[in-house]
């Protein structure tokens, strides 16, 4: 998989990632829009081009109030997401190119208000995905949203994450359509944020494409 070509579907306006995409930063607005009053922190995994929240920060009241971390592997996708920042003036958006399963890209802007799983959950392992959720009580505050995305294609395991997020203390905020392939969910963490380790990876990236073959 190309991951910097994968990006030209949203040029597609039939697209359904168009559609997610949409959702996801609605999601990541009214996180914001219900985040207390003062610097909010923000992390994206595996963050692409950064299409969610520089585009929802894009024009946003509270867009000089973040302080984010976006990671991500592709070079080519970080150069894009660092030249999207710059035109919309967001100073406060960091992209950094690395490895976005390692905790040590995290450790100094966690626990966040804002954790993006966008694109992350169809592309590992279901051992994984739950591994990587209960990384969220060490990446996401208590009142913070995490924002995540993930196909509904069968077997759907979409409840299933809603299952594991409750069961680590997450409360369900929304959850998109079940007639949608692109599932989007915002979870609020109501519990107390546990110390994210130094040096420990948090999921094994294999690919939608490598996973479907398997």
């Amino acid at each position: 998989m190309d991951w910097y070509e994968w990006h030209d579907t949203y040029d597609r306006a039939d697209s359904p990632l168009v559609r997610r995409l949409a959702t996801v930063q609605g999601r990541i607005r009214d996180a914001l829009d219900h985040a207390p009053a003062g610097p909010l922190t923000a992390v994206s995994v595996c963050a692409g081009q950064g299409h969610d929240l520089i585009g929802a920060l894009t024009g946003h009241p509270r867009r000089h109030d973040v302080r984010a971390r976006l990671v991500e592997l592709d070079e080519r996708n970080v150069a894009a997401a660092r030249r999207a920042a710059e035109a919309a003036g967001l100073p406060g958006v960091e992209v950094v190119a690395g490895d976005a399963a390692s905790t040590d890209h995290y450790l100094d802007l966690t626990p966040a208000d804002l954790v993006l799983l966008c694109g992350v959950l169809g592309n590992i392992t279901d051992t994984d995905v739950e591994r990587v959720l209960d990384h969220c009580t060490q990446l996401c505050r208590t009142g913070g949203t995490v924002v995540w995305t993930r196909n509904r294609k069968a077997p759907d395991l979409v409840p299933q994450v809603c299952a594991w997020l409750e069961e680590r203390g997450f409360e369900r905020l929304w959850v998109s359509d079940p007639g949608l392939v692109q599932a989007v969910g915002a979870h609020r963490y109501t519990g107390e944020p546990r110390q994210l380790p130094l040096g420990e990876r948090m999921f094994d990236f294999i690919g939608y494409d490598t996973l479907r073959r398997s």
